[in-house]
């Protein structure tokens, strides 16, 4: 925004353009103040999820309402982030110094701790659309104040809620004496949802937009840079540059490994990749960095799991086992670590332009980033108009086919000479001079990944911030509305750049007949939220050789009961069983897309855990979907867990496939401790593990040496009564299991 201000001085007027700048703040009690004086007492905010919460000024609002009963709060946001919280005694002395180490001064949320509690008062209102996995199953104010959306719907909820105040935190530089703004970790809906509030202020809404300056996020370009006039309000000041939210690695286990492994057979090169966080994630972009760097290596692995055996005509026409020559494009909802990884060791190396025609030719072959008299012939041919207009010039200067010295001005370009040109390609003698004095030399404005948002360890937060500009250029943050979906703003790009797109996600279960469970439980318990997965699964339908990859866990073991996540039958559905693509389990590939109930229901038997195949195969026989005399192929017959681990011990005497492949927050000793804990909860799931657990404690066998420096982490070297030797002691059977 800008107004024209005159001075007149004397005979002389000077006319300055000055920019609208937002309004500064150094403390958000007075931000707060003055959104309360702009908008009044009923407040609808809107809060990006994850990382980019402002949490001081989401504290600030939260604290007045519950000061003013008569101010009205409704906070709508995604994904409320809080630190690790202890379950016990013993998480607690774990966790504790961990979080003061890892996560720093970062705030918490005020209004998760009073939803967790059920303490919210009645003029308060959180919505989410998105909750922490599994941290909100049997909260009733959670539950009923979930909002079910794609994530591309997001922007149109927040606007028909009638949002008035939109927040998050930013990034800032100073450039040439100019502040300038960017929405960093979170343009995936603020982006699609800044044109929506132009609009609703010129129909007469009061919104105010404000910034909260954190220095400690990475600027970014693409989308997320913002002009200073898109923000209303900047709260800027070094109390608010706090430690950013962190999540630290999670261990990769053989599960990960062997479904990271088969994800990894089924990228092409020259495509398109999207993951997301956590174990399985993490194991992908392991098993992509083992089959490019370590080629020999990575196919020993598939031989030796048996899977170009097993499953070597899916890989044949879904993926491909070649290194990456000319590397992927990532278009993703979360940009996660692991893409950064991709970046260092060479694979995510495809960039991607903002013309659809050139996009198109590169991944034909017929032109290559290096710009001579071809490119435009090629152009040509391929439906460019021969007489450009402003737009057509722009979109081509913008990629640097036209160099960026020329002008264009009434149907004339003019050369970096200074000569004016008639931009009709058409005339080979203006065509040829074109080509001598306006083409620029290769192409620009490049890309290398798309996203929406981005969460991590710290690590991925400091390599962000120190790429080189030209670098973390490649990396382009921007909105959801681009990135998960097709229909829109030029729609014909977004296809020529996501060629063999491979869109590969999570799902906790899966119904035999192909439908997906991702989301909730069968009673309309949530677990997490839709998020952008049934976005991706339907444009991967819609897109020329694009794939989705659902990536399930065979099976789940809780208070010591083992059952299968491959179910016949359930009573809630992420994925309809219309859009089934490719399932992939530690056990292999099911390739769904086009195949009958009953060839959909066969594959899916054979990459389910052995011990359920049985019952599985009876339900669906009693069901009618499969021949009575229909048999799993003995192929398929030794899914067992002990099989996966032989199949990987080799290759982990050889120092592959380790549970920290790239790296972690965590001690030598906390990584021993996290072990031993987590056995220790496994026995006590179990009232008969329980009791046994407790029986070994209390029976206190001496402390050996090698255990001290595990038990004093723990502050308890030393007990101090009754309950502190029992804890000892059940730690420190768990240790000697581990330190023999």
């Amino acid at each position: 925004m800008c107004f024209i201000l005159v001075i007149p001085i004397g005979v002389f007027r000077v006319t300055l353009l000055i920019l609208l700048m937002p309004r500064q703040f150094d403390d958000v009690r007075d931000c707060v103040d003055a959104a309360l004086r702009r908008v009044g007492k009923r407040i609808v905010l809107a809060l990006p999820l994850a990382l980019g919460n402002p949490v001081p000024l989401a504290n600030e609002f939260y604290r007045r309402a519950l000061r003013e009963r008569s101010m009205e709060l409704k906070i709508f946001t995604g994904l409320s982030l809080r630190k690790p919280q202890a379950s016990g005694e013993l998480e607690r002395r774990f966790l504790d110094p961990f979080v003061a180490r890892v996560f720093g001064n970062c705030p918490e949320l005020d209004y998760v701790a009073a939803v967790r509690a059920g303490q919210l008062p009645s003029n308060i209102e959180v919505i989410e659309f998105f909750l922490e996995p599994g941290a909100y199953l049997g909260n009733a104010y959670s539950q009923q104040h979930h909002l079910s959306a794609n994530y591309t719907h997001v922007a149109r909820e927040v606007l028909a809620h009638g949002v008035n105040v939109v927040a998050q935190m930013i990034a800032k530089r100073v450039s040439d004496g100019r502040a300038e703004y960017s929405l960093s970790c979170n343009p995936d809906v603020t982006v699609d949802l800044l044109p929506e509030l132009d609009a609703a202020r010129r129909g007469g809404r009061e919104i105010v937009t404000i910034g909260v300056v954190n220095r400690h996020l990475p600027f970014m370009f693409g989308g997320a840079q913002i002009a200073a006039s898109a923000l209303d309000f900047v709260v800027e000041h070094s109390r608010y540059d706090y430690d950013l939210y962190c999540p630290p690695n999670l261990a990769i286990g053989t599960v990960d490994y062997l479904i990271g492994l088969y994800a990894s057979a089924l990228v092409k090169d020259a495509g398109t990749l999207q993951i997301g966080i956590g174990a399985v994630g993490d194991a992908i972009v392991y098993c992509l960095q083992l089959r490019h760097q370590y080629n020999a290596t990575w196919r020993s692995v598939l031989d030796d799991c048996r899977v170009r055996e097993r499953f070597g005509p899916q890989i044949e026409h879904i993926g491909e086992t070649e290194r990456f020559e000319r590397g992927l494009y990532g278009c993703t909802e979360m940009f996660v670590d692991g893409f950064l990884d991709l970046y260092r060791s060479g694979i995510l190396k495809r960039r991607v332009y903002g013309h659809a025609l050139v996009q198109r030719l590169l991944n034909e072959g017929k032109i290559t980033e290096r710009i001579d008299a071809r490119t435009l012939e090629r152009l040509l041919e391929a439906g460019l108009p021969p007489l450009l207009n402003a737009a057509e010039f722009a979109s081509l200067q913008q990629v640097g086919v036209i160099a960026a010295e020329c002008r264009y001005e009434s149907g004339c370009i003019r050369t970096p000479r200074g000569e004016w040109l008639a931009a009709d390609l058409s005339d080979a003698v203006t065509r040829e001079r074109l080509v001598h004095e306006c083409l620029g030399a290769y192409l620009r404005e490049g890309v290398l990944l798309h996203g929406g948002f981005f969460l991590g360890p710290k690590g991925f937060y400091a390599a962000l911030r120190d790429l080189p500009e030209a670098e973390r250029r490649l990396f382009n943050m921007t909105g959801v509305g681009f990135i998960n979906q097709l229909y829109g703003e030029d729609p014909a790009r977004r296809i020529a750049q996501r060629q063999h797109a491979r869109f590969i996600n999570t799902a906790m279960m899966m119904t035999l007949t192909g439908a997906a469970v991702s989301d909730g439980l069968d009673d309309g318990q949530v677990v997490s939220g839709v998020g952008g997965q049934y976005n991706f699964v339907s444009m991967a339908h819609a897109l020329p050789g694009a794939h989705s990859v659902l990536a399930v866990r065979s099976v789940r073991t809780k208070a010591g009961r083992t059952t299968s996540n491959l179910v016949f039958r359930y009573g809630h559905t992420t994925i309809p069983r219309h859009l089934r693509d490719v399932v992939i389990t530690e056990y292999g590939i099911a390739e769904l897309r086009g195949k009958t109930d009953s060839e959909v229901i066969a594959a899916l038997l054979n990459i389910a855990d052995a011990r359920f195949q049985d019952k599985l195969l009876r339900q669906a026989q009693a069901a009618g979907k499969l021949p009575r005399d229909y048999r799993i192929p003995e192929a398929h017959r030794n899914n067992t867990p002990e099989a996966l681990e032989r199949a990987l011990a080799g290759h982990r005497r050889a120092g592959l496939f380790s549970a920290f492949p790239f790296g972690t927050d965590y001690t030598a000793e906390e990584l021993v401790l996290a072990q031993a804990l987590e056995r220790l909860r496994e026995r006590m799931e179990t009232a008969a593990g329980k009791a046994a657990a407790v029986a070994m404690a209390l029976l206190r066998p001496g402390i050996s040496a090698p255990m001290r420096p595990y038990l004093q982490r723990l502050r308890l070297d030393r007990p101090q009564n009754m309950r502190e030797r029992l804890l000892q002691g059940l730690v420190a059977n768990e240790l000697r299991g581990l330190l023999g």
